[in-house]
């Protein structure tokens, strides 16, 4: 193996980076390491060289730098959705954030500079204080020497390097390289938060094409709600902030924008993002009351339902049924089973409800009709949709479940062990055929019936997405297809699969924020950035996309 040989820090900093160096590779030491010193000192040049020494290609594990956040000028908001985006998370502020890092235990080692100079440092040193305390988590943080944020990190169980002591520098080797006027490292240019500007926070069209940083330190800073601009930033920001033109901004904006909203805002964002790549046909946020907001979705299908409808599961797994036009809802299945994973319709309107736990529940769509009269007599067996559901029921006793989903072709779950089971409907004493399709658990499934021939039938195609970051194809009367349809660095969230006007459609959502549209005949893919954390994914007959969020619902049609 090659090894990877590194510029020397500058100015004689040589025993600071060394020891820098063998902190991040101590597993005793503390998880926060802060580096101080008086203006001037070299502090930011130290720090520019341990991201530049944790960047680059071939860097061992252990040394790599996995975030970068300057944080002068910077808001609370601001540095955690900066924080959260280059980690590959969402979350829509601290708390959410803190949870998220909590639950993905990938090392992560974060480099703050500037704490002292941030918009709101005391808040932000709590924050750094919460980083601290994970195990998997290693943090270097400049501040300014006698500052408040400086004693207030000198007081927890942190190293501290003070880089005005003299064993930090190597003077023979600091005096060497002034003499040969040696280049240093750059440290990092001037913030642009450190600029004085000014923006307009009640006029869109300002907000959208200002620095998306000084709109949320803007917010952060102003309580008023500027027409609902503020709950809709605020909602959102994560995406905002991504380098994005100003139309693709407007749209996500419009997204998370109330019903309570000044009314002029809504079509005045629509023109703005007149040239995004989606049209949104309409969107419902928490708080809306015309039509209610639905609540959060954490699971969603509109696949076997009436055209116009989707079937939606909230946190608590109660489940309803909202016009797809817009948003409205139509009814309440009552009895709701554990917190949802995943949620598909049977042909004859049984709903079944995969738990968190993996266990199987079954519904009944309301206006589903039965058998009366003879019909019910001489049919006194188990429906169809019973015989699936208790076939289903005993392979997940004994493999539970992560993912469900059907077709009036195919059933499939998924497994915690990365393999996928398809079920045939019709056919309940059939053995399922499974295949490995992912490393990890199956995260999302989806499904489409492809007609084959002038009417000879249709041939069931299923997708599955993994933690592994891959989507598979496979139908279950032959082998998976050798290369994933889609790949990304985060674990697939959602999937929904169906036949629209411009042909047969795939929607993917990744854990860290992004959703695809890929229009399959065209070889076309749509790009989405909502802002949140996305948990479910549905197509509807003309082709639009519905999301859903913890705290939004919104449809959105490619242009």
């Amino acid at each position: 193996m090659s090894t990877v040989k590194w510029g020397r820090p500058a100015s004689g900093r040589e025993p600071a980076g060394a020891a820098l160096l063998a902190w991040l590779a101590d597993p005793s030491a503390p998880g926060l390491c802060v580096i101080t010193g008086g203006a001037g000192c070299g502090k930011s040049t130290l720090l520019a060289w341990l991201v530049g020494h944790g960047s680059g290609a071939g860097t061992e594990r252990e040394r790599a730098v996995h975030a970068f956040v300057p944080l002068a000028g910077q808001s609370v908001r601001g540095a955690v959705w900066t924080l959260a985006d280059q980690l590959g998370l969402m979350a829509r502020g601290p708390e959410e954030f803190l949870a998220r890092l909590a639950a993905d235990r990938r090392p992560a080692t974060i480099v703050l500079p500037d704490l002292h100079a941030a918009a709101d440092p005391g808040v932000l040193t709590e924050l750094v204080l919460a980083l601290g305390a994970h195990e998997h988590v290693r943090l270097v943080v400049e501040t300014r020497s006698g500052t408040a944020v400086h004693h207030q990190l000198a007081g927890s169980a942190a190293a501290v390097m003070d880089l005005d002591e003299p064993q930090w520098t190597d003077e023979a080797r600091r005096s060497a390289w002034h003499a040969e006027l040696t280049e240093s490292i750059a440290p990092p240019a001037p913030g642009r938060h450190q600029a004085v500007a000014v923006v307009d926070l009640d006029d869109p069209a300002a907000l959208c094409a200002a620095d998306p940083w000084l709109v949320t330190a803007a917010f952060d800073a102003d309580q008023e709600e500027h027409g609902g601009l503020r709950s809709a930033w605020l909602r959102a920001g994560q995406s905002l902030c991504r380098d994005q033109e100003s139309a693709e901004r407007a749209l996500v904006l419009l997204t998370a924008l109330g019903d309570g909203a000044d009314p002029r805002l809504r079509p005045e964002l629509g023109r703005l993002a007149a040239t995004a790549d989606w049209r949104l046909d309409w969107s419902r946020v928490r708080g809306d009351v015309a039509p209610p907001w639905s609540g959060p979705v954490f699971a969603m299908t509109t696949a076997g339902l009436p055209t116009g409808q989707a079937l939606l599961a909230d946190h608590q797994g109660v489940l309803r049924t909202v016009d797809v036009a817009n948003g409205s809802a139509i009814g309440r299945i009552p009895q709701p089973p554990s917190p949802p994973a995943s949620i598909c319709l049977l042909t004859d309107g049984t709903v079944l409800v995969l738990d968190d736990q993996g266990r199987l529940h079954r519904q009944t769509l309301p206006g589903t009709p039965r058998a009366t009269g003879i019909a019910a007599l001489l049919d006194d067996g188990p429906s169809p949709g019973r015989q699936l559901t208790e076939t289903v029921t005993t392979h997940l006793a004994r493999s539970p479940g992560t993912a469900l989903c059907s077709t009036p072709g195919v059933m499939a779950v998924g497994g915690d062990d990365g393999t996928v089971h398809a079920f045939t409907p019709g056919k309940p004493d059939q053995h399922p055929r499974g295949v490995g399709l992912h490393t990890g658990p199956v995260t999302a499934l989806a499904a489409v019936d492809l007609p084959v021939g002038d009417g000879q039938g249709a041939v069931p195609l299923l997708y599955s997405g993994g933690a592994d970051g891959r989507v598979r194809a496979w139908s279950p009367d032959a082998n998976p297809q050798p290369t994933p349809v889609a790949e990304h660095s985060s674990p697939v969230a959602a999937l929904a699969a169906g036949h629209t006007p411009r042909g047969p459609v795939l929607a993917v959502a990744w854990t860290d924020g992004l959703v695809e549209l890929r229009l399959l005949d065209e070889g076309e893919t749509r790009h989405l950035w909502p802002g949140t954390a996305v948990n479910a994914l549905a197509l509807t007959a003309d082709g639009s996309l519905l999301i859903g969020t913890d705290d939004r619902l919104f449809c959105l049609h490619p242009r």
